[in-house]
């Protein structure tokens, strides 16, 4: 079916038919569903070539991959990456990954921006001054951040998850169950999700009349290695903490193996929250025993941040596609009461 096949059999013009298809904002949303529905039905599909040419984009979006972060084997930026091309797929929207060395990175924004290879530029791992910000404001070059920076008053688009909330409700449950010398095993602080953690953390502890205790944490690459020579630390002070909150998963299987490696059960001696960013390929659930976590997943949220930056090339204000995500706590094994409770 052709585009004019398809505007016939609707009793509506080409040129409105195409721009429903493509999500321009003077298309009312009932018109734009009733054409949505009839293309599904008869499996139509635009040409991505005859759009571009229509839409004068070029149907892709950018991303800048630093080559002296290893991106491509971290997990959380994989699927992340995954989730943005779930979304992407559905409209025939390519993704552009620059590559670049540190140094170079903030050339490479105005690179991606001067050029015809992308429409919009996705940003993530914001920093609180985060100069692409700056930059990409003034270059007038759409693009969305997952997470936030230190702007109050934003005007650009971002979605990011509750994470000062998510971390201060797991330090009050810990503090619940009795816990007062808890750890926190947190990313790099130059980035606000990290800032926004120990936030919470800190709040919930000043809550019960308790200053948290420097000794007691670390920030650093969300890895096993980290988590592992973090907890060692940890555990080497006196008195040892009960309770930890971890950043990641992958920062959580580290501080395991090292209360494994001292002899302490988890759960009892020691509780863990660890943050879950949902990877299929390590389930909370399955571990021995469950870990307790806060909950949210990258992948979804890569899924939303390919939906914004299509809203913002159909002509959505940047101001009005500003997302904060709650984050679940779910208890599971990982979490008791503070020995001698």
């Amino acid at each position: 079916m052709k585009l004019k096949d398809l505007a016939e059999r609707l009793g509506l013009s080409p040129t409105t038919v195409s721009r429903a298809l493509n999500g321009y904002p003077e298309v009312n949303e009932k018109t734009r569903q009733r054409v949505l529905e009839v293309a599904r039905q008869f499996d139509y599909r635009p040409n991505a070539s005859a759009r571009r040419l229509a839409t004068g984009r070029a149907g892709a979006i950018g991303a800048v991959l630093p080559t002296n972060r290893n991106l491509l084997v971290d997990p959380h930026f994989v699927e992340f990456l995954a989730g943005i091309g779930e979304r992407l797929v559905e409209d025939e929207i390519d993704i552009v990954l620059s590559p670049t060395t540190g140094d170079d990175e903030m050339a490479s924004y105005r690179r991606m921006a001067a050029g015809t290879r992308v429409d919009a530029i996705i940003l993530s791992s914001p920093m609180v001054d985060d100069p692409r910000v700056p930059l990409l404001l003034k270059l007038g070059f759409p693009f969305v951040i997952h997470g936030r920076t230190g702007e109050k008053a934003a005007a650009h688009a971002w979605l990011d998850i509750d994470n000062e909330g998510g971390f201060r409700h797991a330090t009050n449950h810990l503090l619940d169950l009795g816990h007062e010398r808890i750890g926190l095993i947190n990313g790099e602080l130059r980035f606000t999700y990290a800032i926004y953690r120990e936030g919470g953390y800190r709040e919930a502890l000043r809550s019960r009349g308790i200053e948290a205790d420097p000794r007691l944490m670390a920030n650093g690459t969300m890895t096993d290695e980290f988590g592992y020579r973090a907890t060692q630390r940890f555990l080497a002070e006196q008195p040892p903490p009960t309770a930890i909150v971890v950043g990641s998963m992958m920062l959580a299987l580290g501080a395991f193996r090292a209360l494994r490696s001292a002899g302490l059960e988890l759960g009892k001696d020691v509780s863990i929250i660890a943050h879950d960013d949902v990877f299929p390929f390590l389930n909370a659930d399955r571990m021995v025993p469950p870990m307790s976590t806060t909950r949210s997943s990258i992948r979804s949220a890569g899924t939303r941040v390919a939906e914004i930056a299509i809203d913002l090339l159909t002509g959505h204000p940047p101001a009005r596609l500003q997302e904060l995500w709650p984050v679940d706590l779910v208890i599971r094994g990982s979490t008791g009461p503070a020995p001698g409770r």
